[in-house]
């Protein structure tokens, strides 16, 4: 699909693959590590990585190789595209940035890569504004404001079953406060500043998930909103949670309910379910 601005971004923006086809986007995919074993996260089998985690087998997330940014701008460039707005994960959570940004300036065409200082869905609906903004013909300015705006407005809300997860890879920043509470304590936690950080805890799951839904129906307010649940080996609860956002959101434009990508679930845990409120 030609676009005179082509976007990229990386696979933490867990978007599904019908979605990224049909509006042009290309997905650069992080490397998980299981032991020896290493591949794009699109191909790691969730039993598997679950398996891995519960097993405490070493669990290791790596951003692409620059080699492969290189070759997907050379790839756009030969598809006719003038300029690509490169879009991607937090900084502070991966080094994915810095490797786009060696591949960028290499590049054939110029490229516009953006730290949109979130992840998941926050990501994901900014990278779908964009691509949006990039269909109907606009420029790089207009689509990298698209993006930005979305990203920046964003919420991202996260229940994890434990912080063990996000303690072994070194992602939970200030959330480590949380780790000496009771067991029964669940964790809420947020994105700020590009870092997890934390947000509430409650006492028990079902508690906790309750009033994650009750902080993302507050967050989307009255105006008209995205909403994405996500979740790393948890579809029952978080199918459960949308459910109750439907019935408590009548303004929303979009609902997705989407498993997020190995590289996240590696680092959340099983059972995590998270809620992005995306204003639109």
């Amino acid at each position: 699909m030609f676009r005179r601005v082509a976007i990229v971004t990386d696979s933490t923006a867990c978007l599904p693959p019908q979605l990224t086809e049909k509006l042009g986007i290309t997905v650069a995919q992080i490397q998980v590590r299981i032991g020896d074993w290493v591949e794009d996260e699109v191909r790691v089998p969730v039993p598997r990585l679950v398996d891995a985690l519960r097993g405490r087998l070493d669990v290791v997330t790596a951003p692409p190789d620059p080699g492969a940014f290189f070759w997907t701008y050379a790839d756009a460039a030969a598809s006719g595209a003038e300029a690509i707005v490169s879009l991607h994960v937090s900084t502070g959570l991966s080094g994915t940035v810095e490797a786009a940004r060696q591949a960028a300036a290499q590049s054939q065409v110029p490229v516009h890569v953006v730290d949109t200082r979130t992840c998941g869905m926050s990501l994901g609906y900014a990278v779908v504004a964009a691509a949006t903004v990039a269909a109907a013909g606009g420029g790089v300015e207009r689509v990298v404001s698209a993006a930005q705006r979305t990203a920046t407005r964003s919420t991202e809300l996260l229940y994890v079953d434990t912080l063990e997860f996000l303690k072994r890879g070194g992602k939970i920043g200030r959330a480590a406060a949380l780790l000496g509470s009771a067991l029964s304590m669940k964790p809420l936690l947020t994105l700020s500043g590009g870092q997890i950080t934390p947000l509430d805890k409650v006492l028990g799951a079902e508690r906790a998930v309750r009033r994650m839904v009750d902080i993302a129906v507050k967050r989307a307010g009255g105006g008209q909103v995205d909403i994405a649940v996500e979740h790393f080996d948890s579809a029952e609860r978080a199918g459960s949670v949308l459910q109750s956002l439907r019935g408590k959101l009548p303004n929303v434009r979009r609902f997705m309910l989407t498993q997020v990508s190995s590289a996240i679930g590696a680092h959340v845990g099983p059972g995590a379910v998270g809620v992005t409120v995306s204003p639109v």
